[in-house]
């Protein structure tokens, strides 16, 4: 993929008021149990990261002290203000800026790492979004990836391809929950390291977001 300059992004790429403010609710009553995967997600990263689709701002806190620096992309308008009041409380340089994952505003080859938890579900077009995160990474530099996607089951994935074309996204603010993350890695030429599917809630009754994945993939190295 070759290097480009990113275009314009509007302040507010994405708007969903009513969703932001469920999210913002319901992503911090969750923490109990997803900040365990969030700092599985994030523990050894060093250098320089992006993170796309940064939410409320709940990863910053779990960022280890080996990090220089945090470049955090949120499009949407009260989940960014958020964010902005929880990178003042983190350990480590977090800048809260609005951009499109289709469109970083950002220079390629900039950044040692990249972090997506939980918003490829939510992207408008997963192959460009995954495209301008190869691009923005360092030959060699590494994604790390907390995703819910495509269930293994085929009576829940019908469900799940039959929500993602009826009520789900313009219910959950454009959430899709039949995404499979590892092939659209794969196609997006990622390589894949270690990685771990698993359910949230572990246990009880599954729901169409209870197939996540956990892992790293890399940016190859240039030849």
């Amino acid at each position: 993929m070759s290097p480009r300059s990113p275009g314009p992004v509007p302040r507010d790429a994405v708007h969903h008021p009513v969703f932001a403010r469920f999210y913002a609710r319901q992503s911090v009553a969750a923490e109990p149990v997803i900040g365990t995967h969030r700092r599985e997600l994030l523990t050894g990263l060093s250098g320089r990261v992006i993170e796309i689709g940064a939410g409320n701002g709940l990863n910053f806190a779990y960022y280890p002290g080996a990090v220089s620096e945090v470049v955090a992309i949120e499009p949407e308008r009260l989940l960014r203000k958020l964010a902005r009041s929880a990178a003042l409380r983190a350990e480590v340089p977090v800048d809260v800026v609005p951009g499109a994952a289709e469109a970083l505003p950002v220079k390629s080859e900039a950044f040692d790492a990249a972090v997506v938890s939980l918003v490829l579900c939510s992207v408008r077009d997963v192959r460009r979004a995954l495209g301008e995160i190869h691009r923005v990474l360092r030959p060699g530099g590494e994604l790390r990836f907390f995703e819910h996607g495509r269930a293994p089951g085929r009576l829940m994935a019908t469900t799940q391809r039959a929500l993602d074309r009826t009520v789900w996204p313009p219910l959950f603010g454009g959430c899709h929950v039949s995404r499979d993350t590892l092939a659209e890695l794969r196609a997006a030429g990622f390589e894949l390291g270690a990685h771990r599917r698993f359910l949230v809630p572990a246990k009880g009754p599954r729901l169409p977001t209870s197939y996540c994945v956990l892992g790293t993939a890399h940016r190859p190295d240039a030849p």
